[in-house]
């Protein structure tokens, strides 16, 4: 078979690290597991014994309560699901093997955004979602779908927009005479930035070494990407060179600084932020989780508000990070377990969980307005922050981009992290030159 001779091709390329995993990890990131649950987590129902698979300790716990939930609700439809948590790499090159040989496969499991391109290649060993999507197709950030689909077809769910914000610490800014509320452009953040370190010596922003957020971010602004139309890396693009150019005259000028860790979202780097040595981060929503869990005795002090652009007028989010919940083609008891997954990251209940147990900003944008969800005074995540997390998410409701996920983003992210920005803030090297040299290596690698 065709899928089976490209998925044979497919077993011999390694071309995703940890590393690359961290780039675009939105829903795992630092709190990933390596343990197995073994049948822990086994549901109490009748019927075929199914197994899902997962990379994160959340994602399980949350797939349970959905499941308790859903076979409550459907006694007719009750499924027997065991879920089980593995590390990362092991769980997608376990997955990988299980459907080039036909066997071993789970019946559902998650696939992290980075990885998910290798699983679309050929004939996709994975069930289309279509059909259950239907219902929820008006109601989905659509470019959140776009990211697990191919020829018109969804294969998975996300957890999340993972729409890109700012987040201010607004008691160190006002210290230094500045209100976030009145940085719109990157000039303005510039600015703002020089007069933060000057009243206080401190950093105000971050210039990530290990991660390619902020560049994702400013060349979605610009209406680029780090591929063209297609799928070919164009790592020198001149919207590459204003992005990072911008960032580098930022840092020459202490507005931002290099940061433990390479970016915000590292062990080291949220003590960093903790102890008041950074007053601003961009980043995804998902990122409050990691406010709450490292930095408890910072509430009431952050607020959160739209990124920086370089112009008004463009687009001043893009969605980062995710993870497709997937069908596989020998699962058993397909119908229900495709409804099923769809209930736990689609239905309202799905989505009240998701934002009310992950912290995360859910896909379908009705649940954006749903009072009951946005002014929950008891939710942990609106009485953590100074302003209210979804007031920003529907302001910038209709400017969320899209950096697309292809087959060559491991490549490229690999590269970017380990080398290109390290020798852009690091070592200062000129950046039309560094990033000449990072198109030459990633083109050489795909070749």
């Amino acid at each position: 078979m065709k899928s089976v001779k490209i998925l044979k091709k497919l077993a011999t390329v390694v071309v995703t690290t940890s590393l690359a995993a961290t780039m675009l990890i939105g829903c795992g990131g630092n709190t990933a597991s390596s343990s197995s649950n073994g049948g822990g987590n086994e549901s109490a129902s009748s019927g075929d014994q199914l197994e899902m698979w997962t990379f994160v300790d959340m994602h399980a716990q949350f797939f349970q309560k959905m499941l308790d939930k859903w076979n409550e609700k459907n006694p007719e439809k009750k499924l027997n699901i065991k879920f089980t948590v593995l590390p990362y790499d092991d769980m997608h090159n376990k997955l990988q093997s299980a459907l080039l040989s036909g066997q071993g496969a789970p019946d559902a499991c998650d696939i992290e955004l980075g990885k998910f391109p290798n699983f679309l290649k050929g004939d996709p060993q994975l069930e289309p979602l279509d059909d259950v999507f239907a219902p929820y197709k008006d109601k989905v950030v659509q470019s959140r779908v776009a990211l697990y689909s191919k020829d018109n077809h969804v294969y998975g769910f996300d957890y999340h927009v993972g729409a890109t914000v700012a987040y201010y610490n607004t008691e160190l800014l006002e210290k230094a005479g500045i209100d976030y509320k009145s940085i719109v452009t990157w000039d303005d953040f510039k600015k703002a930035g020089e007069k933060y370190y000057a009243a206080t010596g401190k950093n105000f922003g971050t210039a990530d070494t290990s991660a390619t957020w902020q560049t994702s971010l400013m060349l979605a602004e610009q209406k680029s990407d780090y591929t063209d139309e297609n799928g070919k890396p164009q790592l020198n693009s001149p919207q590459m060179v204003k992005a990072l150019t911008t960032l580098r005259d930022m840092q020459d000028s202490h507005a931002i600084a290099t940061i433990p860790g390479g970016q915000p979202d590292q062990t080291d780097a949220e003590a960093a932020i903790n102890n008041g040595d950074y007053a601003v981060v961009v980043k995804a929503m998902w990122y409050m989780s990691r406010f709450l869990q490292y930095m408890p005795d910072q509430a009431g002090k952050w607020a959160i508000a739209p990124a920086p652009v370089f112009e008004k007028g463009q687009p001043r989010s893009v969605g980062l990070g995710g993870t497709g919940t997937v069908v596989t083609k020998n699962a058993k008891n397909k119908q229900n377990l495709k409804e099923f997954i769809a209930y736990a990251k689609l239905s309202e209940d799905g989505e009240k969980a998701i934002w009310d147990d992950l912290g995360f900003d859910p896909i379908n944008t009705d649940l954006w307005s749903n009072k009951e969800l946005t002014q929950n005074k008891d939710n942990k995540f609106i009485k953590y922050f100074k302003t209210n997390p979804f007031d920003t998410l529907n302001e910038i409701k209709n400017e969320i981009s899209l950096i697309k996920s292809n087959e060559a983003m491991p490549n490229i992210n690999n590269v970017l992290c380990t080398v290109t920005l390290n020798s852009i803030f690091e070592d200062k090297k000129d950046i039309k030159q560094s990033l000449d040299e990072a198109q030459q290596q990633v083109e050489n690698e795909l070749k």
